[in-house]
């Protein structure tokens, strides 16, 4: 944290606001943010155990890591899938996200919880994991669209983290009992939290090592296996040719991928 208390957020020097900053200076941005993760990890505060730490450092890293379990609750799929012959133009099923559970010395995380019927989510938590919703520690949201965190109220007891602009729109909605708290740099000792925009401008994914792998939960930087073998990003993303140059810096920092609408791969 800075010295008023707020999580510190890693920017290129001379940074503007987003909506101030030219093309060339925001893919800038992003890049220098990607790189700047690494170094941001021993700025994150130390008086918060929740944002802090100094985790796995090598891309494909093989460190001992905090992290003991990952599961996949729910895996999700997309409303309109151009890989099996649908258009983008018309919606031909409920969309679901794929919602994982991480754990490790002192949380359980729940990353994009999913489902907006508690009964169903607190089942499919127990059905992947034999966890409890009043187990789960933490919540992390990858950005606003809201498949991703139809389930987030099912957890009270939880505390709910997003990045600063995705918990800054979370919270604008007023549709949440209590306020999303920002992070950036770290989220627990091991957990890595990683700007990776494109389907949003303000987009984050989590990235921790666990059983000498690195695992990526890209949330909707990438959407399915499909759409990662063709390096695309989905129709109705904020900025196409960023979500390539992000699912291309995300495979290198990666062994394991959790799409956001697929099973990991």
């Amino acid at each position: 944290m800075n010295n008023s208390g707020q999580p510190f957020i890693p920017t290129a020097p001379n940074a503007k606001p987003f909506g101030r900053s030219s093309r060339a200076e925001f893919l800038a941005r992003v890049t220098f943010g990607l790189a700047a993760a690494a170094t941001a990890r021993s700025l994150s505060s130390a008086a918060d155990p929740a944002i802090r730490g100094a985790p796995p450092s090598s891309p494909q890293g093989r460190q001992q890591a905090k992290v003991k379990q990952w599961d996949v609750i729910t895996i999700g799929n997309l409303a309109r899938n151009r890989y099996w012959g649908e258009s983008d133009d018309k919606a031909v099923r409920s969309t679901v996200c794929t919602c994982t559970v991480v754990q490790g010395d002192g949380f359980r995380l729940i990353v994009d919880p999913s489902l907006s019927n508690a009964d169903e989510m607190f089942r499919e938590l127990d059905r992947r994991t034999g966890l409890k919703p009043r187990d789960i520690t933490a919540a992390f949201v990858t950005h606003e669209h809201g498949d991703h965190w139809f389930g987030l109220a099912h957890f009270s007891e939880a505390r709910w983290f997003a990045a600063p602009a995705v918990a800054a729109a979370l919270n604008k909605t007023r549709k949440l009992p209590k306020p999303v708290e920002p992070v950036t740099g770290q989220l627990f000792d091991p957990v890595e939290v990683l700007p990776t925009p494109g389907h949003t401008l303000s987009h984050h994914s989590l990235r921790f090592i666990c059983d000498g792998k690195a695992v990526v939960i890209a949330g909707d930087a990438v959407m399915t296996r499909d759409f990662w073998r063709e390096r695309r990003g989905y129709y109705k993303s904020a900025d196409l040719e960023l979500a390539t140059k992000t699912m291309n810096e995300i495979a290198g920092l990666t062994d394991l991928v959790v799409p956001g609408h697929d099973n990991y791969f």
